[in-house]
């Protein structure tokens, strides 16, 4: 089974894996960036939480996937008052490789405060670090800009664009774009 990440520091950050006493602000970080979340991040969990019993429910889901070596989910906090800032996800693609998913969101407080990048960045070097990687990957909507900014920043290269693949509430139509980086190209970006 592929090595996840349960906690990591940065200069500003701590990020953990969430625990069931989280329930209660989860549920509220939820209410709070569900119109944050709506275009991008639709099918995100935090976007079916309406009680702190949800949030509990979600938690729970969070560490099955972790304890079953699919999926982490990773809450962002800044080290010096412990507030979150946002959430990591690291989804296992290929367990055989192993390849790694990264997704990302930014509680709406906290919007380009570098937060984001900086745990993206962490996240990266782990994966290739202590777990092995081969591969990390995004995924993002072509017009999350933001989103693509912290790919091209981490070295990412951008592989392939599926034009048109979803439509919005607002009845707009977006494509996805994916990136992808290899253990050599990372390993050369850090010589």
């Amino acid at each position: 089974m592929p090595a996840l990440p349960v906690s990591l520091t940065t200069e500003r950050l701590i990020l953990r894996r969430y625990t069931t006493d989280d329930a209660g602000w989860y549920a509220a970080m939820a209410k709070r960036n569900r119109e944050h979340l709506s275009r991008h991040e639709r099918d995100n969990a935090a976007m079916k939480i309406a009680t702190e019993a949800d949030a509990a429910a979600a938690i729970r889901d969070f560490d099955e996937e972790a304890q079953a070596g699919r999926a982490a989910f990773l809450g962002v906090f800044r080290r010096h008052d412990g507030v979150f800032v946002g959430q990591i996800y690291v989804g296992v693609s290929n367990a055989d490789l192993p390849g790694y998913l990264v997704g990302y969101f930014c509680d709406e407080a906290h919007v380009r405060q570098g937060y984001i990048r900086e745990a993206a960045t962490a996240t990266v070097v782990s994966l290739f670090g202590e777990c092995g990687a081969q591969r990390v990957g995004i995924w993002c909507d072509d017009t999350n800009i933001a989103s693509r900014r912290i790919a091209e920043r981490l070295g990412m290269r951008q592989e392939g664009h599926v034009r048109a693949d979803k439509r919005h509430p607002d009845g707009s139509v977006t494509g996805s774009v994916c990136y992808g980086l290899l253990r050599q190209e990372f390993l050369a970006q850090e010589a």
